[in-house]
């Protein structure tokens, strides 16, 4: 196992025993923790809003799947954790523009929190590409 590790996402929270994300079988597949809309250069939450949120957190997996060598585009599963599902057509715009016209599967839960305050939360899991 190889952990994936950037600054170019928020560092897991203080104390939270996970990586940003964990490689397996070193150039194949990539698990991301759930990333929020942790601004990676403040720590902080940005303001409450499902379309801001969905946009950095989608941002955070971004940057963490550049890390570990892949991107967007070898996403082959998301889980996406929201805070209120009435939330999820603006949620679902941004995820929309975000991936294009590359649908991996998908899953999207509400639940009754998330880290920090967050109003979504979302996990990848991609597939890194033969190097050579």
């Amino acid at each position: 196992m190889r952990v994936v590790r950037t600054d170019r996402a928020p560092a897991p929270l203080a104390g939270a025993p996970y990586s940003q994300a964990t490689a397996a079988v070193p150039g194949e597949i990539v698990w991301v923790s759930g990333q929020v809309a942790i601004d990676p250069e403040t720590g902080q939450l940005i303001e409450p809003d499902v379309r801001l949120q969905t946009a950095l957190a989608l941002r955070n997996v971004a940057a963490i799947l550049a890390a570990a060598g892949c991107g967007l585009a070898q996403v082959v599963k998301t889980t996406v954790f929201m805070a209120d599902l009435s939330d999820f057509g603006a949620m679902n715009e941004v995820y929309a523009k975000a991936f294009g016209d590359h649908a991996p599967a998908r899953a999207t839960f509400e639940v009754s929190a998330l880290p920090a305050g967050a109003l979504v939360e979302i996990e990848a899991v991609a597939v890194i590409p033969a190097q050579g």
